[in-house]
């Protein structure tokens, strides 16, 4: 496996998954735009050896397809994850004929950990900047409302202050000056915990930033692990081999032998500055908002550093390949960390957090919702907006498939659960406050409780302008107006319209029809535009504090007045891309990366 990135690119070259762009780039939009449009092609990634304003080659879209991703791990880290978690069952109990009968993958797991290098041979401690100057970096600013130019791949490595225990994971980082940074540490985050207990001490947290590395560094900074499971280790696991470390002797952290560049700084307590607004992987801006300050100290670079970063923006991103790596490496220890819980996938195309799924064991009546709350409670999921759970056997990648299975199982009076008054994934704004919202937990298990209908039939509703089955038992309604404009639309078809829709288990209101062209856009023009208690629609009779919903179910996902803008491309900078595209000199031969999808009916 890749024990650093120049080790990547090289198989990247000889597999023709590498371009090299030699003419001279800039790291403001013109970059991101070049970016944009090979990942939306399913293109190679790219290496630009000439950026304007640094001495820096910069690499991205090195995870922007399946292909690349098994390129940089290979099939042996699912392989052993699923032999790991079996192992757990087979040696129980334990005894010297089990052991010995498990030789071969207890041999596998003993190669996980640290291997302690000097100094002196440290990749990423070959050169230090005498005068630490980050303008030098080529950090890239994406999209024409960012804030500035932000480092985009980091993997910001700290320990806690008094059990040491130590978190890797990526937060963007807005370069404010020669020597500062943001830190935007969202709640709910690994290294946001270690900074708040430091900074109840009022101390300032030590904190090591790495660039590059090897490929399993950067899946693992990602990685939904819980908190118990150190990143380092996991990125040793995906590697297959121990990962080379120094000890740093000044706060005694891991620094990683084999990145491309280190930074090392501190956050102090108490400090904030306005960091954003940042283009961020939900689709639209995330805004300015006080963060952590990072003071970095020294910098320390490869003698011929290659600056990894990626570009986020609407779905499908690089992280859509990453994430959909990293859940089925993952998936076969949700088991054995929650029981009952058979399978678990969150959505890229709705940016994770806004929707999950769930396969369970529902052995007695409710057991499903015991299950809900069990996942709610576990981690990153804590800030899932809106869960789904059934007892089929279903795969949850295929959106529709699942959703089908569930409408023809659910009962609108018990099994729409709304919880209000809840914490939300900072980048989400649908709740109105930030970091504030609400969750959605809807249930179909048992049997079959009704057959779906496939084609709309009725009579022309009132401020909509066309109606479109996405699959059956959903209907889609493009209003004739925005929001702003027709704030009480959903009030209104219920009001007045109720009989002729309560055969619908769901029905959609959007701003474009268009969302219906494929799962992508179905899933992000709907979860990234609701929230649950604000949002959804229901006529119900409220017993013994529970509301009994009544179909049909209506969530109006149109664009709010107060939603942040939706990612869209400066026309200047396409004008810039578009003349000099021949420059870039990349080649056709690239492949669309998703499959036709259409509508069954549009009435």
């Amino acid at each position: 496996m890749h024990l650093n990135l120049r080790s990547f690119l090289k198989q990247l070259r000889r597999e023709g998954e590498l371009h090299t762009i030699e003419a001279q780039v800039d790291p403001y939009l013109e970059l991101a735009e070049i970016h944009r449009r090979v990942i939306e092609q399913g293109g190679p990634a790219l290496l630009f050896t000439n950026v304007a304003g640094s001495p820096f080659p910069v690499v991205t879209n090195l995870f922007g397809t399946t292909r690349r991703v098994e390129l940089a791990f290979g099939p042996r880290p699912e392989q052993l994850m699923k032999e790991a978690v079996q192992l757990t069952h087979r040696l129980m109990p334990p005894s010297i004929s089990a052991l010995w009968k498990e030789k071969k993958w207890l041999k596998e797991l003993l190669k996980v950990g640290f291997r302690s290098v000097p100094a002196e041979k440290a990749p990423v401690l070959e050169v230090s900047q005498s005068n630490v100057d980050l303008k030098k970096l080529p950090g890239l600013t994406s999209w024409q409302e960012d804030g500035g130019p932000f480092v985009t791949l980091p993997l910001v490595y700290t320990q806690h202050p008094t059990t040491h225990q130590h978190n890797l994971g990526m937060y963007r980082m807005q370069i404010f000056d020669a020597t500062t940074t943001g830190m935007h540490w969202q709640i709910h985050k690994g290294g946001g915990f270690h900074y708040h207990e430091a900074e109840k001490a009022n101390q300032s947290l030590p904190v090591h930033v790495f660039l590059g590395g090897p490929p399993a560094l950067i899946a693992s900074a990602i990685a939904p692990v819980p908190e118990f499971l150190p990143e380092l280790l996991l990125t040793s696991l995906i590697l297959g081999e121990k990962l080379p470390v120094i000890k740093d002797e000044q706060t005694g952290y891991h620094i990683v032998s084999e990145a491309e560049f280190l930074l090392k700084g501190s956050v102090a307590p108490h400090e904030r500055r306005l960091e954003g607004p940042f283009g961020d992987h939900y689709g639209y801006y995330s805004l300015a908002h006080p963060f952590p300050v990072f003071q970095v100290n020294k910098v320390f670079h490869r003698k011929d550093a290659i600056y990894p970063a990626t570009i986020v923006g609407k779905p499908r991103q690089e992280d859509y390949f990453l994430g959909e790596f990293l859940q089925k490496l993952l998936s076969p220890a949700f088991p054995m960390v929650m029981s009952g819980v058979k399978d678990l996938w969150t959505y890229a195309e709705t940016g994770f957090h806004p929707l999950a799924a769930a396969r369970v064991r529902e052995s007695y009546k409710r057991e499903a919702l015991a299950h809900a709350f069990r996942i709610l409670g576990e981690g990153q999921l804590t800030l899932t907006k809106f869960l789904m759970l059934t007892d089929q056997d279903v795969s949850l990648e295929d959106f529709s498939a699942l959703f089908t299975r569930i409408l023809e199982r659910f009962d609108p009076a018990s099994d729409l659960i709304i919880l209000e008054n809840t914490s939300m994934d900072t980048l989400d704004y649908t709740g109105r406050r930030l970091n504030h919202g609400s969750k959605a937990i809807l249930l179909g298990v048992g049997e079959q409780k009704r057959n779906l209908p496939r084609g709309y039939e009725g009579s022309a509703l009132h401020g909509i302008e066309h109606i479109v089955t996405y699959i059956p038992g959903v209907l889609v309604l493009e209003a004739k107006n925005s929001f702003a404009l027709h704030p009480n639309l959903a009030e209104e078809l219920l009001d007045n319209f109720h009989d002729q829709l309560q055969d619908w288990p769901f029905v959609f209101i959007v701003d474009d029809r268009k969302t219906v062209e494929n799962q992508t856009s179905f899933l992000w023009t709907i979860f990234t535009r609701f929230d649950p208690a604000y949002d959804i629609y229901a006529r119900a009779t409220l017993e013994r504090h529970k509301p009994r919903y009544q179909l049909p179910i209506i969530i109006d996902a149109r664009m709010k007045p107060d939603y942040p803008a939706e990612l869209e491309v400066d026309p200047k900078i396409k004008n810039v891309v578009d003349s000099k595209w021949k420059e870039y000199q990349i080649p056709k031969e690239n492949l669309p990366i998703d499959k036709p999808f259409k509508a069954q009916t549009e009435a």
